[in-house]
């Protein structure tokens, strides 16, 4: 058989690292980075273990890639992400000139569309891969949260 790389493969890569942020009781959002069908970022939530605003997944995710890349720019690389970035991530995704963004659930309250974010102009993005099943996972996070408070 014969793996398929598609949207729906990366984001179910995306959803592993969100489940190993909800497991280390982080918001569970979950990013790689692909460029030539090849992973070469994973990253999740770091932001209580490292204590740190700006240790958002995506966030990671770029510096990992800008590191094995060599280089600031990811021209060429698609971001798959399991929550659509917020402003701060969509500004650093502008900079870094990302070809592509797919993200799974929408964040409508925090997300960079109703912040007024901008990305990149050559910056494509798709949304909604996965969905449900990266909804769920946020939605079971808080709930979870909520019932020990």
């Amino acid at each position: 058989m014969e793996l398929i790389f598609d949207d729906v493969y990366y984001m179910k890569r995306a959803l592993q690292e969100a489940e190993t942020a909800f497991e280390k009781d982080e918001i569970p959002v979950g990013a790689i980075i692909v460029i030539k069908d090849r992973i070469i970022a994973r990253s999740h939530n770091l932001t209580e273990l490292l204590n740190d605003v700006t240790a958002h997944a995506e966030m990671q995710a770029i510096t990992s890639a800008s590191n094995f890349l060599g280089g600031k720019y990811l021209k060429d690389c698609t971001l798959y992400v399991t929550l659509e970035p917020c402003q701060m991530c969509a500004g650093a995704l502008y900079w870094s000139q990302i070809s592509k963004i797919v993200f799974g659930a929408p964040d409508p309250k925090r997300g960079f569309k109703s912040m007024g974010g901008q990305l990149h102009p050559k910056t494509e993005v798709t949304s909604g891969i996965l969905e449900e099943e990266c909804g769920l996972l946020l939605k079971r996070f808080f709930v979870e949260k909520r019932n020990l408070n």
